[in-house]
């Protein structure tokens, strides 16, 4: 089960529950990987809407092997996700809202 206040998120890939989170290694290896942009250029394509498939698998992967997993992003290419593309890219948007959400201070307003 997924921990959102560690930016977990989960995600069933091929039936097989994953948890993926977004580690500074998992960041600095999905921003080297980025085709245009820094991850900043990211983020405002998911706030925006316009982000892409290829933001959407690049999240994807970073986030598997932030939680642990070793494959790469071909492995995913005839992989099933449970809730198809629409899932996918949900996934990949709360994974970028985690990973730069400051947390609620306890007593806080929010």
């Amino acid at each position: 089960m997924a921990n959102p206040w560690r930016g977990e998120v989960a995600l069933v890939i091929d039936g097989k529950p994953h948890v993926m989170r977004l580690t500074l290694g998992a960041l600095a290896e999905l921003e080297a990987g980025l085709e245009s942009g820094s991850l900043v250029a990211l983020v405002e394509r998911f706030e925006i809407g316009n982000f892409t498939t290829r933001d959407v698998l690049a999240l994807i992967v970073a986030g598997l092997r932030g939680g642990g997993w070793q494959g790469r992003a071909a492995d995913l290419m005839s992989a099933e996700i449970e809730g198809g593309p629409l899932a996918a890219a949900r996934a990949a948007a709360e994974l970028l809202a985690r990973a730069f959400m400051l947390p609620v201070e306890a007593g806080g307003n929010g």
